[in-house]
């Protein structure tokens, strides 16, 4: 399959997000939230157990909310 062929094929299908424009902020707002709590959290007890249960989900949260919060208030140059 040529990419002209994959292009002319995604046409059909257009992109539908996970996460609508209208609740992008809320979500985001929430996800870093939580990021800090779990991270705080993981402050007060570090050891691998808590790497795994707090400091993992924590970072993934602040990467999401964090993009998930740029998208919903957008950057102004």
């Amino acid at each position: 399959m040529s990419l002209n062929q994959v292009w002319e094929a995604a046409s059909a299908t257009p992109f539908q997000p996970i996460v609508a424009k209208d609740s992008q902020f809320t979500i985001g707002f929430s996800l870093l939230v939580i990021a800090v709590i779990t991270t705080g959290l993981f402050g007060l007890n570090r050891s691998l157990a808590s790497i795994f249960t707090l400091g993992i989900p924590a970072s993934l949260a602040l990467g999401f909310g964090a993009v998930f919060t740029i998208c919903a208030a957008g950057v102004y140059v």
